[in-house]
């Protein structure tokens, strides 16, 4: 950022398809740490992922950053989506871990990064697949949590590691993965 006089300009614009104040902490936090980014205004807004509430599947949930960082897209250097979801892990007690996906969008091409992933509890998984809830409506149902929107504080995953990782930090690791193709763009 720039500051002449009492204005503040920016060098990039970057869009961020949700209004989660974890995500979009998560991003800013992040592109502190990149010099291409230092001088960026960061604007949220409420876009679609064009995919059901809780994703149970990679393509799924990838389908859903990728079509939150085009739904967002707008009057921007890149645009970010952000979207958590379940997918098929063989030998894991439910079948299935949770993961995010971040997807940046520079008009033309998809830059896709993925954050390390975990198992939800039994209980949970069955209120998913049973009684076709979110999975922060499926921990308040199976009386885990009293947050029925956990996903806007700690996150689930700070909740099972007694906030050691929380949301916000989760989230890092995706966004931080997807960068890898903008700061080495002569390698992808």
């Amino acid at each position: 950022m720039i500051k002449i006089g009492k204005y503040e300009h920016y060098k990039m614009k970057i869009n961020i398809g949700s209004k989660n104040k974890n995500k979009i902490e998560a991003l800013r936090e992040i592109l502190k740490d990149y010099p291409d980014f230092c001088s960026t205004r960061v604007v949220s807004m409420e876009v679609s992922s064009d995919i059901s509430d809780q994703p149970k599947s990679l393509d799924e949930t990838i389908k859903g950053a990728m079509n939150r960082a085009r739904n967002a897209f707008d009057d921007c250097d890149y645009s970010f989506g952000i979207e958590s979801g379940l997918m098929n892990v063989p030998e894991t007690k439910t079948g299935y871990m949770d993961f995010t996906c971040c997807a940046i969008y520079d008009g033309k091409k998809f830059h896709l990064g993925l954050s390390s992933a975990f198992e939800h509890p039994k209980v949970v998984m069955d209120q998913i697949f049973n009684n076709g809830l979110d999975a922060s409506r499926a921990f308040h149902a199976a009386g885990l949590t009293d947050d029925t929107y956990i996903g806007y504080s700690e996150g689930i995953i700070g909740l099972l590691t007694k906030n050691r990782l929380t949301r916000k930090e989760y989230t890092k690791e995706a966004i931080r993965t997807a960068l890898i193709h903008i700061e080495n763009k002569n390698l992808y």
